[in-house]
């Protein structure tokens, strides 16, 4: 593996608080240096010299909410193909969230994830376990075991606990095995039978809504059990006003808390759906457009830890059907950062607070090696032309599913070259 040398480049590394134009060095698979300074070390003899010409470099992003088909659902995605697309995306470290067949419940299938992504993927994938048996909320898995074999967080995944005693039993557990435990919130009951957000405009399409309490009242159970249990607890996905600022009470309170929000959440609101577009059945679903200032918001002043993509890939059986009998999903891999940087160039969100949701938060959330351009970092890293403009294309999509939400969609920032392990695993062709 021969040195690389990226010259003349902005460099962004929220871990440093460095936003500055310099030099970065690659050799060995870690980073050798970087910054403003490194310009002054040299080049080292026989490594491979390029000329950013201003472009950034930023940390290889972790997306920490990512459902893969494999096993069990092949058709959807496999373990490569998410890998493949999720460094077409920039995303050198992900979480894969345990909704597989079989369910992720067991050291075998953590192992397994392990061994098919080192030997398929070019990206790093870290599984996440499932709380409870075959996720069926009835019988907790067994933490200590699959900590030890690697498992980077406990989840439900899709599903919700609705046993509050299982739940604080499962948060003392996860403390004191040193895990997070990253919960979707969602109440079947306040949102049975609904398929997009309760409003006006769900009433006007004539469609059953999910209210933002469905999401905000168990949120609130899960914040007073892990104030109770002294738990590190993530809210994995929240999209509204109210559940921001639970997160915000919480805190105040000295909870260990953080919490996730969906590209799409940030991007979209509720008048996407428009056409029956059953793309953008989401879950949770795209809120009105309020809820998703109050989302930017709360990502700008750190509410919001973490953006993810919520990458689940479905298929035409699942997604061309009446709007209401479609399954909720979509894509999001390979257009993370675009959409994402939609809210740089429209001056809500400080580039540099959004790299860190991206990369630096949830790779020291979910305890990765990752995040970070540090000297003496695994370099895992991007170099990305903020500016230019591309197109999101259904025949470029590398997913084995199509389901985006922003098909067509015209965004600017795009990944021109991901770096594994100091292994280019990703260069971008032309437009």
């Amino acid at each position: 593996m021969t040195a690389t040398v990226f010259s003349n480049a902005r460099i962004i590394d929220p871990s440093r608080g460095m936003d500055e134009r310099g030099t970065l060095i690659v050799d060995g698979g870690t980073i050798l240096t970087s910054g403003a300074s490194a310009a002054n070390q040299g080049v080292l003899e026989g490594a491979t010299v390029i000329d950013c010409a201003g472009k950034a470099i930023l940390p290889g992003l972790v997306d920490g909410r990512v459902f893969i088909g494999e096993p069990g659902a092949e058709h959807r995605e496999t373990i490569a193909s998410a890998g493949h697309a999720a460094a077409a995306g920039g995303v050198t470290s992900l979480v894969m969230m345990p909704d597989t067949s079989p369910v992720i419940d067991d050291v075998a299938l953590v192992e397994f994830v392990f061994r098919n992504a080192r030997d398929n993927s070019p990206v790093h994938i870290h599984p996440a376990a499932a709380i409870t048996r075959g996720l069926a909320g009835t019988e907790m898995t067994e933490f200590g075991l699959l900590r030890n074999a690697g498992a980077v967080a406990f989840t439900e995944g899709r599903r919700s606990l609705a046993n509050a005693a299982l739940l604080r039993r499962a948060m003392t557990y996860a403390r004191d095995f040193d895990a997070t435990i990253a919960h979707e919130t969602h109440d079947p009951h306040l949102g049975a039978g609904g398929v997009m957000n309760e409003g006006l405009f769900a009433s006007w399409l004539g469609l059953p809504g999910i209210p933002r309490e469905a999401e905000a009242i168990p949120l609130e159970r899960d914040l007073a059990l892990a104030r109770l249990t002294g738990a590190r607890y993530h809210a994995a996905k929240i999209s509204t006003a109210l559940s921001a600022g639970a997160i915000r009470r919480a805190r105040d309170d000295g909870a260990d808390v953080s919490a996730g929000v969906a590209i799409a959440n940030l991007a979209l609101n509720e008048n996407d759906v428009g056409a029956y577009r059953t793309f953008f059945r989401l879950a949770p679903p795209l809120r009105a457009e309020e809820d998703r200032q109050a989302m930017v918001e709360a990502l700008r002043d750190g509410t919001v830890d973490i953006i993810v993509s919520s990458h689940d890939p479905q298929d035409v059986d699942t997604k061309r059907l009446p709007f209401s009998e479609a399954s909720p999903g979509a894509i999001g891999l390979e257009t993370l950062l675009g959409a994402a940087l939609r809210l740089h160039h429209n001056g809500e969100v400080p580039l540099i607070r959004l790299v860190d949701a991206l990369s630096t938060s949830p790779a020291r959330l979910f305890g990765l090696d990752a995040g970070t351009l540090r000297p003496g970092a695994p370099a895992d890293l991007i170099l990305v032309d903020l500016d230019e403009p591309w197109v999101v294309r259904e025949n470029d999509i590398r997913s084995l599913s199509k389901n985006t939400c922003f098909e067509g969609a015209r965004l600017q920032g795009r990944v021109l070259q991901t770096m594994v392990g100091g292994r280019t695993v990703f260069e971008a062709g032309p437009v």
